[in-house]
């Protein structure tokens, strides 16, 4: 396989060349690469898949697609880079036109738990990370809006089955678009929803609770699906989803609703650190009903990091140990969703669903993303760095493979890469997890701001590439072309770390290191 991989990318690369000198200096023959690359991905996936359920976008027009929508990736990793095309590729296959407008299906098959057009809420945070890299930003916005608009409108809702933050989702997408009149549309709706959610599920300690199913993580160790435990999910979700509304007010001079939100996240900020985190075990941890911490280290005590809600102190840093630790959730085929030393791991398996110890894609892309926070924006790491950063996200890649072919799907064994539902219709494609966002804002680093300021803070270990291209990503209106090419020699762009939008070069240096620049 090796072999075959290697051959295909000299090709290539023969290819290429033969098209443009070495020392030429043009856009076409980024254009030309990736090109190349996506029609050479896209027909390997085609030919493997039988495209039995075929939505809004088919197999044989997903070329045509994702070549108009998506951000184009080159890097010197084949399984990194197959791996952020085959996503894409599975992710149009969620893409559903209804009479409501388009959403984005989580399983590929129609399940009984599911709302109308098969809708599910409790991957929306991811997928609309995902899909704000889209050029085309209506299919988000409209997925959206259907769970603000068109979900409250059925006779059984099911939005507040699953916890959620499409508060952050809904800001988190305006960073990238910054499509100021789709969060005035939103705003009244947010803060409905949150008060919603406080009438729901808060306690009298003002915390939030929930059962483990509907925090999307049943037959888990801390919880069960009748329990009401104080969970770092849920409270996580609020507070990101408080800190978001916070800023849309802001952007929209709502000076009522920013105090509003402003004091709810501190508040809540300051009950989570008090009541979620064990300091006997250095971890946040879910708290049972009957006050007592759940006494199992799980990866929800990760999510904290997600919405950048730890203090800055270096003890709370250090709970990070427990990920690369061999009794922690450091397993070979990625992160488990429970402390492998407890001795319920791996203990409460229905067949259905198991959330105590098996590796979660859905749990993998918050913890990448928690330890992407914590590099970029804490002084304290602990003992993380970029190189754990980044073989966590080449192991996450590698997962994608059953019986020698790339595949997603709900839960696999850490231990032998087994996916536990096998080749179940309804696992295949699972949509309830992210990986283009964590190469695009991550990885390459391309953090999204409010304001003119385009900002790049790599997490590509020291001397790893000597090469990349992010290339077509639509940002604030305009095209940026990211490129690292260390001797100049693999773009013929000139040496170094370099910036472009819409053609026009606006950054550059010669490491590859953090950048800020104006975005004119």
């Amino acid at each position: 396989m090796m072999i075959k991989t290697l051959i295909i990318r000299l090709m290539l690369t023969a290819t290429i060349i033969s098209l443009h000198p070495i020392q030429s200096v043009s856009q076409s023959r980024i254009d030309d690469i990736h090109s190349l690359l996506l029609t050479h991905y896209i027909k390997k996936f085609n030919i493997e898949d039988h495209d039995t359920v075929a939505n809004y976008v088919s197999n044989s027009k997903s070329l045509e697609w994702l070549s108009a929508n998506i951000p184009l990736f080159d890097c010197p990793d084949p399984k990194l880079q197959e791996i952020y095309y085959y996503r894409w590729w599975a992710f149009r296959k969620h893409l559903k036109l209804t009479k409501s407008g388009f959403i984005f299906t989580e399983f590929i098959i129609p399940v009984n738990h599911a709302g109308i057009y098969n809708s599910i809420s409790s991957a929306l945070g991811h997928q609309s990370n995902e899909a704000r890299w889209l050029k085309n930003s209506q299919y988000i916005k409209d997925y959206i809006s259907f769970w603000f608009f068109t979900d409250p409108l059925q006779s059984k809702p099911v939005f507040h089955k699953f916890s959620s933050w499409a508060d952050d989702a809904v800001y988190q997408l305006y960073l990238v678009n910054q499509d100021k009149s789709f969060l005035q549309k939103m705003l009244p709706a947010l803060n409905t929803d949150y008060e919603q959610w406080e009438k729901e599920r808060k306690t009298e300690n003002q915390l939030f609770w929930q059962t483990d199913v509907s925090d999307a993580m049943e037959e888990s160790i801390s919880g069960g699906r009748r329990v009401k435990n104080v969970r770092p999910t849920i409270n996580s979700y609020m507070y990101g989803n408080a800190v978001a509304l916070t800023n849309i007010s802001k952007v929209l001079k709502d000076k009522d609703l920013e105090k509003k939100y402003s004091t709810k996240a501190a508040e809540l900020r300051k009950l989570i650190h008090s009541y979620l985190w064990n300091d006997t075990a250095s971890f946040f941890e879910a708290r049972l009903e009957n006050g007592k911490f759940a006494g199992v280290k799980e990866e929800l005590g990760f999510i904290p990091w997600y919405f950048n809600l730890p203090y800055q102190d270096k003890k709370y840093a250090e709970q990070w140990s427990q990920l690369t630790h061999p009794k922690g959730f450091n397993a070979p085929w990625g992160i488990t969703t429970a402390e492998i030393r407890h001795p319920l791991f791996r203990t409460h398996g229905t067949g259905e669903c198991e959330w105590d110890g098996a590796v979660w894609p859905f749990a993998t892309t918050q913890t990448l993303k928690g330890l992407a926070n914590l590099l970029v924006n804490y002084k304290h790491h602990g003992t993380m760095n970029k190189d754990i950063f980044y073989n966590e996200l080449l192991k996450y890649a590698k997962s994608h493979q059953m019986n020698g072919k790339n595949y997603v799907g709900e839960y696999l064994d850490g231990f032998t890469g087994e996916w536990l539902k096998g080749d179940n219709p309804r696992s295949r494609f699972y949509n309830h997890s992210g990986f283009a966002d964590l190469i695009i804002s991550d990885l390459i680093g391309l953090k999204p701001r409010n304001d003119n300021k385009l900002e790049i803070v790599p997490l590509i270990p020291d001397n790893k590439w000597d090469w990349f291209c992010l290339d077509k990503v639509y940002y604030h209106g305009k095209t940026l072309t990211i490129i690292w090419d260390k001797d100049g020699k693999k773009y013929g762009m000139g040496k170094g770390f370099q910036v472009y939008a819409d053609g026009k070069k606006i950054a550059g240096k010669t490491q590859l290191s953090s950048l800020i620049t104006t975005l004119k």
